[in-house]
């Protein structure tokens, strides 16, 4: 992707897990003429891979900064991501699953939202969407809205009355959806990486949730998805 110098351009943060649907949100920001400030949260989680994923994503959409930020929720647990539980691989069913992390959104929202302030940026990008996924409730359009609303309550540059934005452009798009708009925008999904439990010799599990979805969003959407699953 072209870079951009230009001081007049618009700085936003996006929230960079190093899975494809952060890939795709932090090419529609740089699309849409944003600086991107790319955030990536160090959770302790077990998909660490996503975080080489994260770093190489940054680098093709020529982000301004990427910060990796620490943060250890395995103090807390209660997560298959972050504890002891092993990750469902059933399929994706009607319940909340175990890799649901209590308010991982809200929490990392709350961060980029203090980067976005401390930088002078008042577009914050996430890649959440509410069709094809897990169920998890902080990725409904609700808390999406609210949070925005608590964005300007919470900071000083909202009661300055700047307008803060939080951007979910792939809300409503299914995993085919994204999978034809990572096409469209020239990225290459490989870079990318979804697995809730990557396996000793390094490949996607194929089983979790998911795996189950990034598999049939590629195949539905008829592109090739070049991950190398074990199952």
């Amino acid at each position: 992707m072209q870079n951009v110098n230009s001081s007049d351009v618009r700085q936003a943060v996006v929230l960079l897990s190093g899975g494809l649907d952060s890939m795709v949100c932090a090419g529609i920001a740089r699309e849409q003429g944003f600086a991107v400030n790319a955030l990536t949260i160090d959770y302790d989680q077990r998909h660490r891979r996503e975080l080489d994923a994260a770093a190489q994503i940054a680098a093709f959409v020529a982000a301004k900064r990427h910060v990796v930020l620490p943060l250890d929720l395995r103090r807390f647990g209660g997560s298959a991501l972050t504890d002891d539980i092993a990750v469902p691989k059933g399929g994706v069913g009607e319940d909340i699953p175990v890799t649901y992390v209590p308010a991982r959104n809200l929490v990392f929202l709350s961060l980029t939202l203090a980067w976005a302030e401390a930088i002078g940026a008042t577009d914050i990008f996430i890649g959440v969407n509410a069709l094809d996924y897990s169920g998890y409730p902080d990725c409904r359009p609700e808390f999406i809205a609210a949070f925005e609303d608590i964005a300007t309550l919470a900071t000083k540059a909202g009661d300055e009355g700047k307008a803060l934005r939080i951007h979910a452009p792939l809300q409503f798009m299914g995993k085919a959806d994204i999978a034809r708009e990572a096409d469209r925008l020239g990225l290459d999904p490989g870079m990318s990486w979804s697995c809730y439990d990557p396996q000793p010799e390094g490949r996607a599990c194929g089983l979790c949730d998911s795996c189950r979805l990034r598999k049939a969003g590629f195949a539905d959407a008829g592109l090739v998805d070049p991950t190398a699953y074990a199952a």
